[in-house]
C-alpha cells in the first residue's frame, strides 16, 4: 500500500520555515547588537583621575587657611592635616596620589639653584629653608614652569583640562595654585577647583576668579616618585619627547 507522505511534508516545510527565521532572527540580533561598552583611557587621564581625588580627600579634612611658620620634619613633612594653605592642598594630593613628595623635589632643586628661585625680601633668606620653601606660591610656580608641561594661557575655560595645576595672582601681593577638578561648574562652560583660598579645602567655580598667570600639568608615571630631582628633569624630558 503507497505511503501517505503529506504529514512528513508539511513537518519538513514547517522546519524549514522555524530554522528560516531562526537565522534570520540571529542575524538581525547581530546587526543590531550594541557596541561594547568598554572606554580605554589613557595611563595620563588615570593619573589626572588619582591626583583630583587625592585632592579632594582633604575637603572636610582642611578646613583652617593657616600659613604660619612652623617647624615640620623633612623629607615627608607637613602642618597638621585640619589647617593648611593652598599649596599644601597641592603637596598633600601629590603625596596621596604618586608617592611624589614636592617638599623633597622644590628644596633639592633650590639648593641646586637657589638663584633660580625668588627671594623677596621679606623673606629674608640667604639659603632653602625646607620647612617653608614648598608652601610658598612662587617657589611651587617656578618648580613646575621648570619641570612640569607649559600649557597655555587662556581665556578660553575648556583649555584647562582636569588634573591640570594653575596659579593666579593679582600681580600684588595675592599668589595663589589650585587643581583643575573633572567637575563642571553649573553653567557646564568650564572645570571647577579643588583648592584652600580661604577657608580650607574646598571645590567650586574659581578659575577665573582672579588672573591666571601659570598653567601646568604635571603627572609624573609611578617610576618618578623616589628620583633625585636632577633625574627627575631629564626623564620627564625625554618621556614627552
Amino acid at each position: 500500500m503507497a505511503r501517505d507522505r503529506t504529514g512528513d511534508n508539511r513537518f519538513h516545510s514547517t522546519r524549514r520555515v522555524f530554522l528560516t527565521g531562526l537565522l534570520a532572527s540571529a542575524a538581525a540580533g547581530c546587526a543590531s547588537a550594541p557596541k561594547s561598552s568598554v572606554q580605554w583611557i589613557d595611563p595620563e587621564t588615570v593619573r589626572a583621575r588619582r591626583l583630583i581625588r587625592a585632592a579632594e580627600a582633604q575637603v572636610g579634612v582642611t578646613t583652617t587657611y593657616d600659613g604660619a611658620y612652623r617647624k615640620i620634619g623633612f623629607p615627608g613633612g607637613d602642618v597638621p592635616e585640619n589647617i593648611g594653605v593652598c599649596t599644601d592642598v597641592i603637596v598633600r594630593a601629590y603625596r596621596q596620589a604618586f608617592g611624589l613628595d614636592l617638599q623633597r623635589l622644590i628644596h633639592e632643586d633650590m639648593v641646586a639653584h637657589f638663584e633660580a628661585y625668588p627671594n623677596l625680601p621679606k623673606w629674608g633668606l640667604s639659603a632653602p629653608d625646607p620647612n617653608i620653601d614648598h608652601r610658598r606660591v612662587l617657589n611651587m610656580r617656578t618648580f613646575f614652569q621648570r619641570y612640569a608641561q607649559r600649557l597655555p594661557i587662556s581665556s578660553r575655560p575648556m583649555v584647562y583640562r582636569p588634573g591640570d595645576i594653575i596659579t593666579q595672582s593679582d600681580g600684588k601681593t595675592f599668589n595663589h595654585v589650585a587643581i583643575v577638578t573633572d567637575k563642571l561648574c553649573w553653567s557646564g562652560k568650564r572645570y571647577e577647583l579643588v583648592h584652600n583660598v580661604s577657608r580650607g579645602t574646598q571645590v567650586n567655580d574659581m578659575l577665573f576668579a582672579y588672573p591666571i598667570n601659570g598653567h601646568f600639568r604635571f603627572l609624573p608615571p609611578p617610576e618618578a616618585a623616589d628620583m633625585p630631582v636632577a633625574a627627575l628633569k631629564s626623564y620627564l624630558s625625554r618621556a614627552r619627547v
